[in-house]
């Protein structure tokens, strides 16, 4: 059974995506044990459902979460899929947070992965998930405009930032979605 959402462009510049989106941190034990199988079925509903965008992060579950999407993906059209991955949380070996990193040099690293885990070629939003406070969100920026340019990721968002951090962000590329 195919349902479907309305579509809605993220940002001016964005992709279009279902108003509805499924996001991913729970089927990787953030919230206590999951079930590999019924996680698959549940982004395989949503996708029959109509729904277009998976959000998830790289962190989550300590890159279990993109794997597992990969898994999910394998034989979908990717291009009616939009993928949304935070970056740049620090997990240390037992997945306690140990901050964040953003230095261009990490994103690059990051995104690196990212693409291997979930068996694409690019992602379609990616976002720092906080502000790393050691590192200008310019340089930051700047980083993400160069993934733009290579291919490996489409659009640019932002999670858990202040106006003012917005508006220097803009001031170097377009943001599409804020979480």
């Amino acid at each position: 059974m195919t349902a479907s959402f309305p579509i809605r462009r993220l940002g001016r510049t964005g992709p279009q995506a279902s108003a509805l989106g499924l996001g991913c941190m729970g089927m990787s034990g953030m919230y206590g044990p999951a079930d590999r199988a019924e996680s698959i079925a549940t982004i395989h509903a949503a996708l029959d459902a109509g729904i277009t965008l998976l959000d998830t992060g790289d962190f989550y579950g300590m890159g279990h979460n993109e794997m597992l999407i990969g898994e999910a993906l394998k034989g979908q059209n990717r291009d009616r899929l939009i993928l949304s991955v935070k970056t740049g949380a620090l997990r240390d070996p037992d997945g306690m947070f140990n901050g964040y990193d953003s230095r261009p040099e990490a994103l690059y690293n990051f995104v690196a992965y990212s693409l291997q885990r979930l068996g694409v070629d690019h992602i379609d939003i990616y976002r720092p998930s906080r502000l790393d406070p050691d590192v200008p969100i310019e340089e930051t920026m700047g980083a993400l405009v160069r993934m733009v340019e290579k291919g490996w990721i489409k659009h640019i968002g932002l999670s858990e930032v202040g106006a003012d951090t917005i508006r220097r962000a803009a001031a170097v590329a377009p943001i599409v979605d804020l979480q």
